[in-house]
């Protein structure tokens, strides 16, 4: 329980707040997971068969315009949520990295709990509705540990949430400095950056028993991990959470602070990556709230930071919007629709098309879209031009 003084000095009532530290969690191998990397994974050759011409169209310009983007050596960012991870893309994206396609990954925290699931255990989601009746829902023991373990080390090196995940999954697990020698460090530098970060990975050391040295995690199947191969590759990759938003909440390790340190350091990267986006590309897939709500606050503080200096706003980019819904019933090239159209309110168009440049919406599913776009790009690779989507037979792919 705790009190806290009004303004008028009396004390309030105590403020009750649930004990998340003792929320029980039981092993993941335990889990019954409902998708198995063996099942999902796509491979990057796979043929996605016959696709309608509109779609051809949007993918001819979103592979043209990201050539001419990295010509010029312009941001290409792939935004995403969690189902690009569930949906198996991951090498296909991997290829998009490895051809120097993309220059920038960004997710949501999901993103990367599914990803890192993969990684370990090469299994990954549970019933949602099941569990959280039960009160397991996402009640994992090391999900929830190894995530916050891994920001918590990252963050006295400096690294945010993509990196310092990234790390522990190519690394297998982490190096923890003695306590003694986080304890020396804060007394000595009290103002430290990373004081803060220090203080928050000894009070876990010591809550949770934890020695320094080796922590080793190995993660069997980290070949098809995003997060590893963009930390191999030098690659950006951001994350962006939400407090309580993610089952690593629902865990007695669960920190606030630490990830919104770990994805407060990733928005100021996400910046950087805006402010080389003239003339480049952004992917926008499947993400219905974080891509559009974080961009356009990147964008303004980039834009910000350029007017202090002298320099123009951000112009000459495309954005490719991809999801699966049918956008409102409302034409996305004409602009944005007045409020009392109902496709006002989808978040994941009306903020994209606000951002200058131009707005491409696609209705289609990602994996679609990927691997076409994926074709496309490997085909001017090889110098061979574009060889189109046609596969044999079947119902067109996209509308």
């Amino acid at each position: 329980m705790n009190t806290e003084a009004s303004s008028c000095g009396g004390v309030l009532a105590a403020e009750r707040r649930l004990p998340l530290e003792s929320v029980r969690v039981w092993p993941l191998a335990e889990r019954r997971s409902l998708s198995r990397l063996t099942d999902i994974l796509i491979s990057p050759d796979a043929d996605v068969g016959p696709v309608a011409p509109v779609l051809e169209s949007a993918l001819d310009e979103a592979a043209e315009k990201i050539r001419a983007a990295r010509s010029r050596g312009a941001s290409v960012m792939l935004i995403y949520g969690a189902h690009l991870i569930k949906n198996g893309l991951m090498d296909v994206v991997i290829r998009l990295l490895e051809g120097g396609w993309v220059t920038h990954l960004a997710t949501n925290g999901a993103g990367t709990i599914h990803d890192w699931e993969l990684a370990y255990l090469g299994r990954t989601e549970e019933s949602v509705r099941a569990h959280v009746v039960e009160g397991c829902f996402g009640t994992w023991d090391e999900t929830g540990r190894y995530l916050h373990l891994a920001l918590m080390a990252g963050a006295v090196r400096g690294e945010g949430w993509g990196r310092s995940l990234g790390r522990f999954i190519v690394e297998d697990g982490v190096e923890l400095p003695p306590v003694g020698e986080l304890e020396a460090a804060i007394r000595r530098e009290p103002r430290h950056p990373l004081a803060g970060a220090r203080a928050e990975l000894l009070q876990a050391m010591v809550r949770h028993g934890l020695g320094g040295g080796r922590v080793e995690v190995r993660h069997q199947y980290k070949e098809h991990s995003l997060l590893a191969r963009a930390f191999l590759s030098g690659v950006p990759f951001t994350v962006h959470p939400g407090i309580g938003y993610d089952i690593i909440a629902t865990h007695p390790w669960f920190n606030g602070a630490v990830l919104g340190r770990a994805g407060g350091w990733d928005f100021a990267a996400f910046g950087a990556s805006v402010d080389r986006l003239d003339g480049g590309v952004v992917l926008s897939v499947g993400s219905a709230i974080m891509g559009p709500q974080v961009f356009e606050k990147s964008l303004s503080c980039v834009n910000n930071l350029r007017r202090q200096s002298g320099r123009p706003r951000v112009e000459g980019h495309t954005i490719f919007v991809v999801d699966l819904q049918d956008g409102g019933g409302w034409d996305w090239s004409k602009g944005e629709p007045p409020k009392e159209h109902p496709a006002y309110y989808l978040r994941f168009c009306k903020s994209y098309v606000r951002m200058g440049g131009t707005m491409r919406y696609v209705q289609c599913d990602n994996r679609v879209f990927l691997l076409s776009l994926w074709r496309r790009l490997r085909a001017w690779s090889d110098g061979a031009g574009h060889s189109g989507s046609a596969g044999v037979g079947g119902k067109e792919a996209c509308a």
